[in-house]
């Protein structure tokens, strides 16, 4: 099974970081001020793993 990608959208911080590094994978919503996921399959792991440990608040989950 593959690995899915989310955000926890209560400890988003909005900070972009994500968004900046990968932006066929994040997106961010301005009226929320918080990242989100948009799609499922074929997603950069390497990008994705960048973005965990760029993120401020720890709120990219990857898992199976």
């Amino acid at each position: 099974m593959a690995k899915q990608v989310d955000i926890d959208q209560e400890a988003c911080l909005g900070c972009e970081a994500c968004v900046e590094l990968c932006p066929d994978i994040f997106g961010f919503n301005t009226e929320l001020g918080k990242a989100y996921v948009l799609g499922v399959g074929g997603e950069d792991s390497k990008c994705i793993e960048e973005a965990i440990a760029s993120c401020p608040a720890g709120c990219i989950l990857y898992e199976e």
